[in-house]
């Protein structure tokens, strides 16, 4: 099994009048991902190793092909197959797989950059539930829990993050990855193995940006309200404006920037500030 983590030797200046030193390094792991259906490969994808399954799960909530209604698929790893592969069995129920429009390959920096047509990138889901009301600075305390499980950023500063929050504040998953996509599926995987779609109820937190791929993700899971340690993009804003999202980003110590739905963040302080 690939590790998250690599070690590398690396030459490293100190000094740029002498000579560099060597010296090692570790770097975030990035390897491909085939993910299949009833044993017909869909995807594949380059991410950080760990949590595949959850991954795969993601990635298909995210596509519109699985959903919380019925039981959790069955994964099973393809110890035949070269590289690393995961075979997703959904229980005989039928599903559409022209309605999968990506090509085969999708980067560990994009998610939809293999989408086959602009119609394809743009899905439609179900409308958003009403969802929680949030004080402001509970939104605020979420970055600093995220920050505390990155173990793995800590050692190489080159992953995502992801984490899954209920409406108190209490961080229920938290993922890494090289790609900030991948890190949403495995959280949203997760979520879907624990039977908690849709998640309505429940606040998602990205490390980096907000783009328009992790929006549509978090719509396709029923979540209501999205915060990012950065910005969000442009096309991100409209399409939370579009489905009734609550959009906040730049969260900073005492201040945070809210993009598209105002009333789910009420101002203020929690009961509880732990």
């Amino acid at each position: 099994m690939p590790r998250p983590v690599v070690r590398v030797r690396i030459y490293k200046y100190e000094n740029l009048a002498a000579a560099p030193r060597e010296a090692e390094d570790d770097l975030a792991a990035e390897e491909p991902l085939e993910i299949r259906i009833a044993g017909r490969p869909i995807s594949i994808t380059m991410r950080t190793p760990g949590h595949d399954e959850e991954l795969a799960l993601g990635f298909l909530v995210g596509e519109g092909v699985i959903t919380g209604a019925g039981p959790v698929p069955h994964i099973r790893r393809c110890e035949q197959a070269p590289g690393d592969s995961v075979d997703v069995l959904l229980d005989g129920a039928t599903i559409d797989l022209g309605g999968l429009t990506r090509h085969v390959f999708v980067s560990s920096s994009c998610g939809i950059c293999g989408a086959a047509s602009i119609d394809a990138v743009r899905k439609r889901f179900a409308p958003l539930g009403a969802g929680p009301s949030v004080p402001a600075d509970l939104l605020l305390r979420l970055a600093d829990r995220l920050r505390a499980t990155q173990a793995n950023f800590e050692r190489t500063g080159g992953l995502h993050a992801a984490g899954l929050f209920n409406s108190e504040g209490e961080l229920l998953f938290s993922r890494e990855d090289v790609g900030r996509h991948n890190a949403v599926d495995k959280v949203v995987g997760a979520a879907l193995r624990a039977r908690l779609l849709p998640l309505s109820a429940h606040v998602l937190l990205v490390s980096g940006r907000a783009s328009f791929e992790i929006v549509q993700k978090a719509i396709a899971a029923g979540i209501t309200i999205v915060a990012a340690v950065s910005a969000p993009s442009s096309l991100a804003v409209d399409l939370a404006h579009e489905a009734g999202l609550t959009l906040a980003g730049f969260l900073r110590p005492g201040r945070f920037n809210i993009y598209s739905g105002p009333q789910r963040i009420t101002p203020g302080a929690s009961a509880t500030t732990g």
